[in-house]
């Protein structure tokens, strides 16, 4: 089989829990760009935040924000921003519970607070440079949404809609922190968007991940791969289990593909 596109989830994937990339992932992403192979990056974060690791991996073409933006080398190929209602209910939500979120635009972060000890956590956690205080503002640009200090016998609350889902977010460092995701706009949806457009088969796709938010990316390709470190729900929905991202699992599966 010849295989045509990768696509890497960012956190717990290419980068280890002290942020840094091993020096096998990096010798892994430039190898098989020299084959004419596409990686993108398949992320939770914004895009505003990847600049520099996609400069230190030379990756140009992005999946963000659990699907809701794509870019494929500098052309905008996907942006669907959540719908202002259930931005506002959620927000009204957490209000009324002690809960935090932050509200991801392509611009910058945007958080309910600044100072709450679990918001300090997280902007740790994911090193976020972008950071802003939400004033109510933006509320029809939000791309993506992270929900904070939600235990998870409170994540029923946020069942409004059929077409949204909570996915607990798998980092180290973090806690008691959930994305929002979309069925009609998430990382798989995205995935399958791409494969169209540039008019490559399922089967010749192959992704890695850790979380619950890659699953649907996971079903999307061909050749799938669950980190040794992924959440423990993850594995039933990846073809392959790789090594963890402390012990060089993008090249171990990569190599189990013959590449």
């Amino acid at each position: 089989m010849t295989y045509k596109i990768l696509f890497l989830d960012i956190d717990g994937t290419i980068l280890k829990p002290d942020h840094t990339v091993s020096d096998s992932t990096k010798q892994t992403i430039k190898s098989v760009t020299e084959q004419g192979v596409h990686v993108f990056f398949a992320t939770g974060r914004p895009l505003h935040e990847l600049d520099q690791l996609a400069a230190k991996l030379d990756v140009h073409s992005y999946i963000g924000y659990n699907g809701a933006h794509a870019v494929h080398r500098g052309k905008t190929i996907l942006n669907e921003p959540l719908r202002q209602d259930i931005v506002q209910k959620f927000l009204d939500i957490g209000y009324e519970h002690g809960h935090e979120a932050v509200l991801y635009t392509d611009d910058a972060n945007y958080f309910t607070s600044l100072t709450n000890p679990c918001v300090k956590q997280f902007i740790e956690a994911f090193q976020l440079k972008k950071n802003e205080l939400f004033t109510g503002e933006k509320t029809d640009h939000i791309l993506g949404a992270t929900l904070m200090n939600v235990k998870s016998a409170e994540e029923k609350w946020y069942n409004i809609d059929d077409l949204i889902h909570l996915s607990p977010v798998q980092t180290a460092g973090v806690k008691d922190c959930y994305d929002v995701i979309r069925q009609n706009f998430n990382k798989g949806q995205a995935v399958e968007q791409v494969l169209q457009l540039l008019d490559i088969k399922p089967e010749e796709a192959i992704a890695f991940g850790d979380g619950m938010n890659d699953k649907e990316m996971l079903a999307a390709v061909g050749e799938s791969f669950a980190m040794d470190n992924s959440h423990p729900d993850l594995f039933q929905y990846a073809k392959h289990r790789t090594t963890s991202v402390t012990d060089d699992g993008i090249a171990n599966g990569l190599k189990k593909l013959g590449i």
